[in-house]
């Protein structure tokens, strides 16, 4: 996402958390919550797993969520994966809140089968990052990536918090999302007005969980997915809701800029890590839905299946592919412990049904140029909560899924109709293309398999980090040529759905969809921001730059809600894009409710094939919109 002119500070300040601060899941806690016993055999997750017990004095969980921020804090190109978890049961009280602040890689998660079988009273919080003046200006939340809040119930604690009275911040933006929630007491924020400004964000996704009054703020954009909402403060560029009771009416589009969808036509809710009434921990993998809306556990366990942890290899940083695919080829389904792995040879995923689930952002990055992972073309494979990173040698992608069409048009794999009930679905998975170390892919995901369902993806070559670039306007000629990655998002599959895409900062096409009757629920991306000249990012039949989101010449039916391109070109303020969209012009490919951009440098001529007015540095910060294309 965008950041401001000012040199970044990488590093931040570390605090280490002591040895025997921690409950790690792998010891006893320290008594039994009501109505949930311990399983001798509790799982061993590692150091980087900590486990609350609701018979904790509250003081003491306090000072080690306290001690995690102050570690991921400003981690943001760090190693550190965490994973904080709550067995069933009530924390914090009216005088005693329980105030969590959630900060990079790190995932917090109620262990119930319900929402509100784990109750916060309190805060969970994510803050701006003020990255001038030693900490106390230019505050802001554009590069607030990479972590998770779900399945749990929060009372927003209601004492005196000055600024902050009544109110939860989450001021976040990609990577981030909440799912599983009910929370009630007070305001829930999407940007944090109380300190220095700009107080930008840039965000984010919800899905399946009952919200308060919601404050949007200075998002820019978000999806709220299959939820239920008290009510709705204000949009900014591209506000969107699939499925939402309460959301509010997209009539004046876009005078105010909401985009309403009554139902969501293709859903499945993220599998999820619960333990049972005996202490045994279980997955629970929610069925997907069609034409939904609304939370899936208003009225009992959300539908789906359970699966024992028993079906799980409980994989560690220090475990290989080859050791990963001997556990997968004998029906094991998969679940990453936070970390970092190095993966040298392909991860592949042959089996129906297998699930693949990252805890506190794990992260598998490329060794050798390596694609990190295959899934064959079978139905219902889930893989959720896991972060594709690329290597210093280019790989050719990082995730496929399902082999390339046989040469007549037909996809290999399962039957349609097993397919379309059962789709292989991509939860919460992220991709980033430099950052910490230089990074180098020729496209990051590949979908061949038809009726394959994305449920919020972020797709990033990396706009800023450690290795590979150069700080400073006119100084990123060195990022261009060492973070390499050409193309973010390639669909071949028919009937893919999209809920919650972000793809930014390719070097040609961030986007582009060959397949047949795809459906995208919000589409966010940030054009290239280090073209050295326009040579560099001009198409070989001389247009001017590639377009955010390109749909094939050939294509005859596709959707589009809510979806926005913006232009940063910060290395060369000079350079100009023709179109933010390219489709095909036929009455199937319906775009509805999209907008360029500019962020101050930079010029996109069109909106969609040669249609819509310019967004330039004369109109920075004003969104130039198109309300249907083509116009009914």
């Amino acid at each position: 996402m965008q950041t401001t002119t000012h040199t970044r500070r990488w590093g931040g300040r570390i605090a280490l958390l002591t040895a025997g601060a921690l409950i790690i899941a792998g010891a006893t806690p320290a008594a039994a919550s009501p109505h949930y016993g311990h399983h001798d055999a509790t799982p061993d997750f590692g150091s980087n797993v900590t486990l609350f017990d609701p018979s904790m004095p509250i003081a003491d969980i306090q000072a080690q969520v306290d001690a995690l921020a102050d570690q991921q804090r400003d981690n943001e190109m760090g190693t550190s994966r965490h994973a904080v978890y709550f067995m069933p049961g009530t924390y914090g009280t009216a005088e005693q809140p329980l105030r969590i602040e959630v900060g990079y890689y790190t995932e917090v998660a109620g262990l119930g089968a319900s929402p509100d079988d784990v109750t916060i009273n309190g805060t969970i919080e994510v803050y701006n990052r003020c990255l001038g003046d030693d900490g106390t200006t230019n505050c802001l939340a554009l590069n607030n990536f990479w972590r998770t809040l779900s399945n749990l119930k929060l009372n927003i604690s209601a004492e005196d918090r000055g600024c902050q009275s009544g109110t939860n911040f989450w001021a976040v933006s990609q990577a981030v999302s909440m799912r599983r929630l009910d929370v009630s007491g007070g305001n829930l924020s999407l940007m944090d007005y109380c300190s220095a400004g700009p107080q930008y964000a840039s965000g984010g996704f919800i899905a399946d969980s009952k919200l308060p009054f919601t404050i949007n703020g200075s998002q820019q954009q978000w999806l709220v997915r299959n939820s239920v909402v008290d009510g709705w403060s204000n949009g900014v560029w591209n506000q969107v809701f699939s499925g939402v009771v309460g959301a509010p009416d997209d009539a004046n589009f876009p005078t105010d800029p909401y985009t309403t969808l009554d139902t969501t036509s293709v859903s499945r809710e993220k599998p999820y890590l619960f333990v049972d009434e005996d202490g045994d921990y279980n997955v629970r993998v929610p069925a997907a839905q069609t034409d939904s809306s609304g939370v899936s556990w208003d009225e009992g366990l959300t539908e789906g299946r359970t699966v024992p942890l028993s079906d799980f290899y409980i994989a560690t940083p220090s475990d290989s592919a080859k050791t990963i695919n001997r556990q997968l080829a004998r029906g094991k389904n998969l679940l990453l412990t936070p970390g970092v792995y190095d993966i040298s040879s392909t991860i592949s995923v042959k089996r129906a049904n297998t699930v693949v689930l990252g805890m506190g952002q794990a992260t598998l990055t490329s060794a050798n140029g390596a694609t990190v992972m295959q899934v064959a073309d079978v139905s219902g494979v889930v893989v959720a909560g896991v972060t594709f990173d690329a290597g210093a040698q280019e790989a050719d992608s990082l995730l496929v899924v399902g082999k390339k069409s046989n040469g007549n048009g037909h996809h290999r794999g399962a039957s349609s109709k097993d397919a379309a009930t059962n789709p292989t679905t991509l939860s919460d998975v992220y991709f980033r293309v430099g950052g910490p170390h230089v990074g180098s892919v020729d496209t990051a995901l590949v979908i061949n398999s038809d009726n394959v369902l994305i449920d919020h993806a972020w797709v990033w070559r990396a706009d800023h980090g450690i290795e590979g670039f150069t700080e400073g306007v006119n100084g990123d000629t060195e990022r261009w040529n060492t973070n390499v990655g050409r193309v973010g998002l390639v669909v071949n599959g028919d009937n893919v759905t999209a809920t919650g895409l972000f793809v930014e900062h390719f070097q040609t096409y961030n986007t582009v969809w060959n397949g047949e009757g795809g459906t995208v629920v919000l589409y966010q991306n940030e054009l290239p921001y280090d073209p050295p000249t326009q040579a560099d990012w001009t198409q070989p039949d001389g247009t001017l730059g590639y377009p955010g989101y390109k749909v094939a010449d050939d294509v005859t039916t596709h959707q589009l809600y809510g979806a926005g391109v913006y232009v940063f070109n910060q290395n060369n303020t000079d350079v100009v894009t023709e179109n933010g969209f390219e489709v095909p012009e036929t009455p199937g490919v319906q775009l509805n409710h999209i907008m360029t951009v500019n962020l101050s440098a930079g010029t996109v001529n069109h909106v969609v094939n040669g249609f819509g007015g310019t967004a330039d540095v004369a109109s920075t910060g004003v969104p130039v919109y198109v309300s249907a294309y083509p116009a009914p």
